[in-house]
Formats: C-alpha cells, structure tokens, sequence
C-alpha cells in the first residue's frame, strides 16, 4: 500500500500505532489505520442419499480440480448466508438444513475456510457458471488425488470419521502450510 484510501492521495507508513502490537499502514497526513484482516471462504459439504456433492472447478486457482462448493464471503451476509449463496451458485443446489461443521485456519494465506454440512432439497443440482461439473460421490470414490484445496480434503477427512460414529461435532483446525495440519 502506497496512499491513504481514506484522504486519497496522502502517503502511507508501515508502523505499530499506539496501542498495537503489530505494524499497520498509516496515513502520514491523516493518521487513519488501514488494517487488513483475514478474509472468510464459506462453503457446504452437501450431500444426497449418503452422497457428498463436489464441484469440478472451472476457475483458477485449481482448475478441473474437484471442491466442495464454496467462495468468498461478501459484506452484508451472514456465514450461513454465504455457504447457502456459493452452493448455489456453484452447484445450482438449494441447502437445506445447514450447520457449522468445519472451520480451517490457514495463517499463511491470511484466511479462515468455514463449511457447513447441509443436504440438497430434492436431489437437485448442476454445474454453475464457475464449475464444470458437478457430481455425487459416495465416501468410497471420492477422488482424493483430484480435490483442489488441502481445507476441502480435511473437511472430507473430518466427514469419514465422523459418518461411522453418526456424531458430527465442529471441527477446528489450522493449516499451517499446504502440508501440515493440525486440529485445535
């Protein structure tokens, strides 16, 4: 960051403001703080009949990699809001029934990847405007050397292991790099 977006044109300083305990970008004209914060991917792990719904992404960043439907949070919108709003739009799938399952850390990609389980009204689903494909795997044939995001296999892992006891508590976890994981 260069200017201030609060004044406009004035120069910004990497500093600790008083008070803080980490550097944040300070207008020297202003002194507004410009603090960056994580941002907040919000998903589904939707399933049908024992199924689980996964997307073939047609975008960048993993395209033809498979994924379960998920986006970036937009403002205005609850967590719940957006996992419903990106499995529609990436599976023209209807949630139903969703609850918090799965929250990732990921600190070194300033980001937190929140899934809800939830079921598809009536079996129905496609391939959104940012998907190639969408389709029901059963936990046996998930393609597990074709998913797209580390965060996606963890929630997939969390799902196995949970299915067999019919208890599904949140989870937590952080993913320190795309190798390590470790559940909080």
């Amino acid at each position: 960051m260069m200017f201030c977006i609060e004044c406009g044109s004035n120069e910004v300083k990497l500093q600790i403001p008083t008070g803080d305990n980490r550097q944040r970008h300070i207008c020297l004209a202003c002194n507004y703080i410009h603090y960056v914060n994580p941002r907040i991917i919000c998903g589904t792990l939707p399933t049908f009949n024992g199924q689980v719904l996964l997307c073939k992404r047609e975008i960048e960043p993993r395209s033809g990699f498979w994924t379960l439907p998920a986006g970036f949070m937009e403002n205005g919108e609850s967590l719940s809001e957006a996992a419903y709003r990106e499995t529609f739009e990436e599976a023209l799938a209807t949630s139903v029934d969703l609850e918090l399952y799965t929250l990732c850390s990921l600190p070194h990609i300033n980001q937190v990847h929140i899934f809800y389980r939830c079921e598809i009204l009536d079996g129905k689903f496609g391939a959104g405007s940012e998907t190639l494909d969408a389709k029901l795997f059963d936990l046996a044939d998930i393609p597990w050397d074709e998913l797209a995001f580390k965060t996606v296999a963890q929630c997939l892992e969390f799902y196995q292991q949970d299915i067999q006891q019919g208890l599904f508590p949140i989870r937590s976890t952080t993913i320190k790099s795309p190798y390590q994981t470790r559940e909080a």
